[in-house]
């Protein structure tokens, strides 16, 4: 099932009754030539990196990007960034591993994923100050803080999703159809809130990221929209393909207030449109031997990175993997990542578990498909936990300090970039903050992350204000490890 948040909705919704436009592999700015576009761009694709030296060599070395997003927030303690010189109430029972890369430590609990980082650069200095869900993810997502108030409601004002950018610039050669996809659930907070910063905001439907939920980890999972009905011959979806072409003569005299209705109206007819083989093919885990399965884990984490290795290996530029939530999980105490209560048994018993085997399996796989030097890889959540264990055991919010770590294209790995203090609690060096982290995505994708993007009314606006992380660029010397005391 594909779900559109757009037009300021709280919640989940149906965007067609089964599927959409986007969900059977075709998208209306491909088939109408992007009638429907924001206005004109620049820094789109074939732009030259506003960045020389090490910058520039490694401007537009990723074709595509595979986006893990640890929903809840991981506790850097516990995972990328270990202090086993802290008191145990802030140190945690977990003790640190040496990884493969000299003076490099991460949590005992990430034993395959130690085995990487020679491919990885660690940021263990990202920043958001806050610590709400909605406003730091927000700042991630998005390039931009969030300007005041809370980011629990998406409106049609919010700035676009890094993915709906891409969309727009950096279309998919191959699927541009599917450039952007978001699997296997959209972003929830407790009681069903879906947060700003996952839609395309003031850009407008036609850039949504095309969102398929469903468990990839169950036996019947399916992409509904993705085979043609019973009876829908080629001959009636030539004519449909026709209907959509007459539409696009008239849709450039539309005001600008009316495109999105003309737009949805042209999606809804057509709904049964199927053009795409290599779509549904990606879809289709079946064809995985038993054995690659079985490495990723039969579970909704370890299918939905399988599934989005298929995707981007079929030509999808940008797979965004959220972290879902367990069927009927609303607690308060520990849904996701959030660990308020008990987060070393959760993190021991369910998350790591997942987390891991997933990741390393994924790098294997990218490896050895010769497909991680053209593949940037990004592990991440909203934010941090924080330095002090609670009195139930968990780690509250935390965005005064975390980490994020990437791999793969254009990415020097065996790299650590800032530092934490003592304690895991704040910054120890310059702050990376999220119009950083985009800046890099956008610098990698070959977007100069320098220009700008005009919206529907032809008003220009930075794509970021952020720079590119350096450290963890070409052969640039990252940050030193050591803090001073």
């Amino acid at each position: 099932m594909m779900l559109s948040l757009y037009d300021g909705i709280s919640g989940r919704r149906e965007w067609l009754r089964v599927g959409g436009l986007s969900a059977v592999g075709l998208s209306l700015p491909a088939l109408l030539g992007s009638r429907c576009t924001a206005g004109g761009v620049t820094g789109a694709s074939g732009a030259v990196s506003a960045f020389g030296g090490e910058l520039g060599a490694s401007f537009g070395r990723a074709k595509s990007v595979i986006f893990l997003w640890l929903q809840g927030g991981p506790p850097q303690h516990e995972t990328f960034d270990p202090k086993p010189e802290a008191p145990l109430e802030i140190r945690g029972p977990f003790r640190p591993i040496s990884t493969n890369v000299s003076g490099v430590q991460f949590s005992e609990l990430l034993p395959r994923t130690s085995r990487y980082a020679d491919r990885l650069a660690v940021v263990r200095s990202m920043s958001t100050k806050d610590d709400n869900h909605d406003v730091s993810g927000y700042w991630l997502l998005t390039g931009y803080p969030y300007l005041t108030g809370s980011a629990r409601q998406i409106k049609p004002t919010d700035w676009p999703y890094f993915g709906s950018i891409i969309k727009m610039l950096k279309p998919s050669e191959r699927l541009p159809a599917l450039t952007s996809v978001w699997l296997p659930d959209v972003m929830r907070l407790n009681d069903n809130v879906t947060p700003a910063g996952q839609t395309a905001g003031f850009l407008g439907p036609q850039w949504e990221p095309e969102r398929f939920v469903g468990d990839p980890a169950l036996p019947a999972y399916e992409i509904e929209g993705l085979t043609a009905r019973e009876g829908l011959d080629r001959l009636r979806m030539d004519r449909r393909r026709d209907l959509l072409q007459q539409f696009e003569s008239q849709l450039g005299r539309l005001e600008s207030t009316g495109r999105v209705g003309a737009w949805d109206r042209l999606n809804q007819q057509a709904f049964d449109l199927i053009t795409s083989g290599a779509a549904r093919a990606a879809f289709d885990l079946s064809q995985e031997p038993d054995s690659v399965r079985d490495r990723y884990g039969r579970y909704t984490w370890g299918q939905s990175v399988l599934l989005a290795r298929r995707l981007i290996e079929a030509g999808v530029r940008l797979v965004h993997v959220n972290w879902a939530r367990d069927p009927g999980d609303n607690a308060v105490d520990n849904p996701l990542w959030d660990t308020h209560a008990l987060n070393a048994d959760r993190l021991q018993d369910n998350l790591c578990p997942q987390f891991d085997p997933t990741f390393a399996a994924l790098m294997d796989d990218l490896t050895e498909r010769g497909l991680l030097d053209e593949t940037l890889v990004v592990v991440m959540g909203e934010f941090g936990r924080t330095p002090k264990i609670n009195a139930n055991g968990g780690r509250d919010h935390w965005g005064h300090v975390f980490s994020c770590v990437m791999a793969g294209a254009g990415i020097r790995g065996g790299q650590v970039i800032g530092a934490s203090d003592r304690n895991g609690a704040y910054p120890a060096t310059t702050p990376v903050t999220g119009g950083d982290f985009t800046a890099t995505l956008f610098h990698l994708l070959g977007i100069d992350s320098t220009g700008v993007f005009h919206d529907r009314e032809g008003r220009p606006h930075p794509l970021t204000k952020g720079e590119p992380i350096a450290g963890m660029l070409g052969e640039c010397e990252a940050v030193s490890l050591q803090v001073a005391e």
